[in-house]
This record gives C-alpha cells, sequence and structure tokens, in this order.
C-alpha cells in the first residue's frame, strides 16, 4: 500500500494549490479526482465556463459598443450556442493542460477516481478502470467543491428546466428565459443571455439581491437591468415549476405567471460529501454538505483533515478557495504564515461587473463611524467616453478622522480589475490624500479613482 505526505480529494482552485504547495514543501502528494479531467467545478462548470461564456458573448454582440452604435447593434447577427461553445472548448482544454503541466513540474501524482475514508489516516480509491486499492496519508485535505442545489419540487429534465451545470449543454439559445435564483450564478447567466437579446426574467424570494453588496452598487446594477429590458421580480417565493410541451410555467407566491421556453434554477449548492465516507472519521456535514473548518487554518474537527473551498461556505470564491489551499497545506506541514488580510475582492462577472472591497456603506454606518463617500461615473471620464461606456461608477468611502480608505464598490465595465487599485490601498492603510495627490494614467478607468477621491476630499477638507 503506497503512502502520501498529503491526499488531495478534489482538483479545484483549493486541492490544485493545497497539492502544489505541499509539493513545493518537498512532500509526497496524491490527488484524486472523480471528474473526467482534472480542473474540478471550477474550471469545467463553474468560475472558467461562465467567464469563458459571457467574454464570447459581450465579443460577438457587440454589447460593449452599444453606447456608441445603439441598442441594434451586433458584431455578428446570427449568434448560435456553437459559436460560443467552440470557444469554451479550447479554452477549456487550455486549463486542463496547464493544471497537468504544473502537476508534472512539482511531482505531483494525480488520479482520476473516487475516494472514501476508511479511518483518519487510510482511504479508499475506485478509479475508473474498477480497480480498488488503499493508501495512506499523514494529512488530507477536502476539497470536493459543491454541485447545484435540485429541490425535489422542481421537475429538472435537461431539456427545459435545467440547473447550472446543464445550462452549459444547450444544443441553441432560447426564445425566452426565466432564471431562478438571485445569488451570483443566477444574476450572471441571467445578464449574459440578456446581453445576447434573449428576454430574460430573474426571480428571487427575497427582498434584494446580492445582499452582501453595497446597497447603492445593486440598486444601480437593477436599474441597468430593467433599463434594458430585464424583468426583476424581488420579494416572492416559487410556487411551482412546471414544463410543457411548448414552454415553462413559474408560479409565483403572489399567484404571478411567468412564461419561458426555458428556465435555469441557480438558487443554493451543494457540497459533494455525499460519497466519502465521512462517518468513518467523525467529521459531520451540514444539511447543505458543507463541513466545519477552523478559519484559520481550515482544519476540520479531526486534526490532520483539512477542508477547503465552496465545500465549507462562504465566500465561495476561486481566488479565496486557492489561499485557503495554500494556507491548510502550510499549517499541515508546519509552516507559520503572517495573518492575511482582514479585506480581500469579490468578483461578480455580470454584465455589467460588480466588484467590491472592505465595508459597504451599510456596515460603515452600523458600525457608528463618521465617513464620507467619493464617487466617480465611469461617463464623465475621457476614457470612458472613448469606450462608449454610458453607466457605472466607481464609489470610495472614507473614515472622517483618519481619512483612511474604508471601502471601494465598482459596477461598470472593468470592475474586477479596477478593484484591486481599492484592495491594495485599504490593506496598506491607505488615505483620501493617496488619490488626491498621485497621477494616474490618462485616459484611463482608472482615473476614476482620482476623481472619486477629489470628490470626498472636497468635502472633507485638508487634513
Amino acid at each position: 500500500m503506497q503512502s502520501f505526505d498529503m491526499l488531495v480529494i478534489g482538483s479545484g482552485p483549493a486541492g490544485r494549490r493545497a497539492a502544489v504547495q505541499s509539493a513545493k514543501l518537498g512532500k509526497s502528494v496524491l490527488v484524486v479526482d472523480k471528474g473526467r479531467r482534472l480542473g474540478g467545478v471550477s474550471v469545467h462548470t463553474g468560475t472558467i465556463p461562465s467567464k469563458t461564456i459571457r467574454e464570447t458573448v459581450l465579443n460577438l454582440s457587440g454589447f460593449r459598443e452599444r453606447g456608441f452604435y445603439g441598442r441594434g447593434y451586433r458584431v455578428k447577427q446570427d449568434i448560435a450556442m456553437l459559436d460560443i461553445v467552440t470557444r469554451l472548448h479550447k479554452t477549456l482544454d487550455h486549463e486542463v493542460e496547464v493544471l497537468q503541466h504544473q502537476f508534472m513540474r512539482n511531482a505531483v501524482k494525480s488520479v482520476h477516481a473516487a475516494a472514501r475514508f476508511r479511518d483518519m489516516h487510510h482511504a479508499e480509491i475506485s478509479a475508473e478502470t474498477g480497480e480498488h486499492y488503499d493508501v495512506g496519508f499523514d494529512n488530507a485535505l477536502i476539497a470536493v467543491g459543491t454541485r447545484p442545489h435540485r429541490p425535489d419540487s422542481v421537475p429538472f429534465d435537461g431539456k427545459r428546466i435545467f440547473d447550472s451545470d446543464e445550462i452549459l449543454e444547450l444544443d441553441r439559445l432560447p426564445r425566452t428565459l426565466t432564471v431562478i435564483g438571485g445569488g451570483v450564478i443566477g444574476v450572471e447567466y441571467a445578464t449574459i443571455f440578456s446581453a445576447l437579446d434573449v428576454p430574460v426574467t430573474l426571480v428571487e424570494a427575497r427582498p434584494a439581491i446580492l445582499d452582501f453588496v453595497d446597497k447603492e452598487i445593486v440598486d444601480d446594477f437593477v436599474h441597468q437591468l430593467r433599463d434594458r429590458g430585464m424583468q426583476v421580480r424581488l420579494g416572492s417565493a416559487i410556487k411551482e415549476v412546471k414544463a410543457g410541451d411548448t414552454g415553462c410555467e413559474v408560479t409565483l407566491a403572489d399567484g404571478r405567471t411567468i412564461r419561458s421556453e426555458i428556465v435555469l434554477y441557480a438558487a443554493g449548492r451543494t457540497g459533494n460529501v455525499g460519497t466519502l465516507g465521512l462517518d468513518a472519521i467523525g467529521i459531520v456535514p451540514d444539511n447543505r454538505g458543507r463541513l466545519t473548518v477552523d478559519q484559520n487554518t481550515f482544519q476540520t474537527s479531526v486534526p490532520n483533515i483539512y477542508a477547503a473551498g465552496d465545500v465549507i461556505g462562504f465566500p465561495s470564491l476561486a481566488s479565496t478557495s486557492m489561499e485557503q489551499g495554500r494556507v491548510a497545506a502550510c499549517h499541515a506541514f508546519g509552516v507559520t504564515l503572517p495573518p492575511p488580510p482582514e479585506t480581500f475582492p469579490y468578483g461578480i462577472y455580470a454584465v455589467p461587473e460588480i466588484s467590491t472591497v472592505g465595508q459597504s456603506e451599510e456596515q460603515v454606518r452600523a458600525s457608528g463611524t463618521a465617513y464620507e463617500i467619493g464617487v466617480a461615473r465611469f461617463r464623465e471620464t475621457s476614457r470612458g467616453h472613448i469606450m462608449g461606456v454610458d453607466s457605472g461608477f466607481l464609489k470610495l468611502i472614507f473614515a472622517l478622522g483618519t481619512r483612511r480608505l474604508l471601502g471601494a464598490h465598482i459596477v461598470g465595465e472593468g470592475a474586477t480589475e479596477l478593484i484591486h487599485i481599492g484592495q491594495a490601498v485599504i490593506n496598506l492603510g491607505g488615505t483620501v490624500d493617496f488619490f488626491v495627490d498621485n497621477t494616474f494614467n490618462y485616459p484611463t478607468l482608472a482615473e476614476a479613482y482620482k476623481i472619486a477621491g477629489l470628490d470626498a476630499w472636497n468635502r472633507m477638507g485638508r487634513g
């Protein structure tokens, strides 16, 4: 029986980073993934596919140029799913190739198989070939990710009613679409199809979508969606979903009925822990298959078994999952790391993008801190005008006492790239004076930081 210093179950962002970090520390590593190819949910059904589809749609539809040429402008008049899928498969092939090469360079062994714990130091490996064997391990990381939540009340059929994995297998663009779920996944797919001029209705049972984002940003975002014709139904639960020969009907608790050709159900995710044999090691998941860990070390209740990534719940970002995997591997092998910065960015790859770092205005107000806000609208920047950007803005929140930047929030083109300027300033303790005193490239969208800084500074005065 082979034995390894680190057994990693899952090869998504958390598993990948933990495996490579362990190998960099000179440890023997086995990565077990039951998917057809390495990469996990992130590569095959999650992060990479949705972002690739988004980029393809924006390029082919000409959506970015409509500020100049009008809402009827298109680069390619008849866009088919084949156009989108061709680029998607090419991107996924590249991602898998890079991951395989990374494992090869670092002598990480990988196998396409399922793993099931026998005890705290042994697991049974069930390979695709039908072969079964046991391996030993000193430490293990559970990084199996999640799958779409599929309630029994929703009649998924893969023809008219889809989950967020199945939607990637559409053979043609729908004439109309209803998206159930106003979380990140639902919002991303709803806006992507809307950018293709598919009439979309987005339904969320809660009174607001993306409730962890600054409210002013979300309000502007929803306004943009409605302005381009999307229907956004908030605050009404789903009573019934049914499919017929010609389409689907979604009945809301308030009595309204939404009819569309297809339905995407994207409300919630469930951890892929059912086949891991967690009962053998005394780890108990919650009702959504999520595992509880120490938030500093990512240890489970079993000291030599760690968990990271979406399977431990919020924030469920590829970026944070990578860091969790690295931290877990370092802790397992006695490497002491400095405490991580308190803030990290969230990126929502909708159309338009949203990105945020630090405290929202609601959080600052609740803390009792006196504050001031600076705003810059992208249409007021030269670069924004050149690009034809007619919406979107940057919002900066500063503490009046210390003048420090507390939060940066963006909705609009390039938000997920621009946010890192705000992230750096927050984590380095920068103030409003940084934006006022520094020179930014012109013309750029990043110049919005200068404009927003001056906007706040004019009301705050000199420190």
